[in-house]
């Protein structure tokens, strides 16, 4: 028997406001995570494994800098001569084209490309969350319920759980009740941004209800689509049983790094039965100098430490010089920390300069240095800071 077609699509076109100067010059996808990775790694790697070939891939805010890290798709085995991965751009020449204002909107505007290569199943995921998942799996109980859509459920934190669409469940985990973004959340249990559409009927909703929209136009999936769904009975749960990190915040991002500091990570990244595969680098190995000192670090090829870490994320090509100190940290590509330079608490963007004697951060507030900014020497960036200062 013929595996159900499946298509996963991407949505990979927002800016990341939550993400502040990380995103100011790169796509929220493209963002660094534990050293080598990015976040689009995760969903695609879950494709791979999962056996699902054919991946689109939406992009729209500072493509190139998705378009760069994809390439041809040949790290997670998209490069292939019929299907594969093929990037989405916004377009012109149909009432569909445009730029996209919400992830419902995105879909509605591929809508006319989804029914061309008539899927029996979409999967659509986002792309600023860390974790394994089978998409496969969660389609083959989604085609066997009958339902219109499937929502991969997760656990939150009560205090956090107003940012997330939060679900009610009942009996055959039929979804009962929806809200998005609610105020007063009436579970914990939360939409992890990962769904499975029956393409046809949830299309067809679209059409209806972009027309009901008019020029407000449809916004995000939870605001019109998934309620819909769920009011009608056709909206069922896959509760994700292990780890899920949602790192589309800098407090957020800061402390999923902390996570995989530990002795034995949540994910093992390296997991020969399910690695998360990126584009590699060209980066030699990591040197520690005579006067170096590592403590429960990881550290990146290219990096070069004579001073203290502790407690950080060091990507490639990050430098740290004599009798500086790098403490429960997160320092992208090409960071330099300069000698006697102290930073502590902070996330430093792609080729940030720390200068001489300068201290950046403390307890506190996570304190967030964009990219290529330079720290003068002996400067002082207290906690919860950000370098430059946001525009008005």
């Amino acid at each position: 028997m013929a595996l159900p077609k499946v298509l996963v699509l991407v949505l990979a076109g927002g800016k990341g406001n939550r993400l502040e100067l990380l995103t100011e010059r790169r796509a929220k996808p493209s963002v660094p995570f534990a050293g080598v990775y990015r976040l689009i790694d995760f969903p695609l790697s879950n494709c791979e494994h999962s056996a699902i070939a054919d991946v689109w891939v939406s992009v729209q805010y500072q493509p190139q800098s998705v378009n760069e890290h994809l390439g041809g798709g040949r790290p997670w085995d998209l490069d292939r001569t019929n299907g594969g991965l093929m990037m989405l751009p916004p377009f012109q020449g149909s009432e569909r084209g445009g730029f996209t204002e919400g992830t419902a909107d995105g879909l509605w505007r591929q809508s006319e490309l989804i029914r061309q290569f008539a899927p029996d199943a979409l999967v659509v995921v986002s792309s600023d969350a860390v974790y394994k998942l089978d998409y496969r799996d969660v389609v083959d109980g989604h085609l066997a319920s009958g339902a219109e859509v499937t929502m991969v459920t997760t656990e939150v934190e009560a205090d956090d759980a107003s940012r997330y669409g939060i679900v009610e469940v009942g009996e055959g985990r039929r979804v009962t009740g929806y809200a998005y973004k609610p105020e007063n959340p009436a579970t914990t249990t939360a939409t992890n941004e990962v769904f499975v559409f029956s393409p046809v009927p949830t299309l067809d909703r679209l059409e209806a209800l972009n027309d009901e929209a008019g020029e407000d136009g449809l916004e995000d999936l939870g605001d019109s689509l998934l309620p819909a769904q769920t009011e009608e009975g056709l909206a069922r749960a896959h509760p994700l049983d292990g780890y899920w990190r949602d790192v589309g915040t800098v407090d957020s991002y800061w402390r999923t790094h902390r996570e995989f500091l530990d002795a034995e990570p949540p994910l093992d990244l390296d997991d020969p039965r399910w690695p998360i595969h990126t584009r590699g680098g060209r980066h030699s190995a990591a040197r520690v100098l005579e006067d170096g000192r590592i403590e429960n670090s990881l550290l990146s090829g290219g990096t070069r430490i004579s001073g203290n870490v502790r407690g950080s994320v060091l990507s490639p090509g990050v430098v740290v010089e004599p009798g500086a100190t790098v403490l429960d940290s997160v320092l992208l590509p090409g960071v330099r920390v300069r000698a006697g330079a102290t930073v502590t608490r902070a996330v430093l963007d792609d080729n940030v300069d720390v200068g001489k004697g300068a201290s950046v951060g403390g307890e506190g507030d996570i304190t967030l240095v964009g990219r290529e900014a330079r720290v003068a020497d002996g400067t002082e960036l207290a906690a919860g800071a950000r370098h430059p200062e946001p525009e008005d």
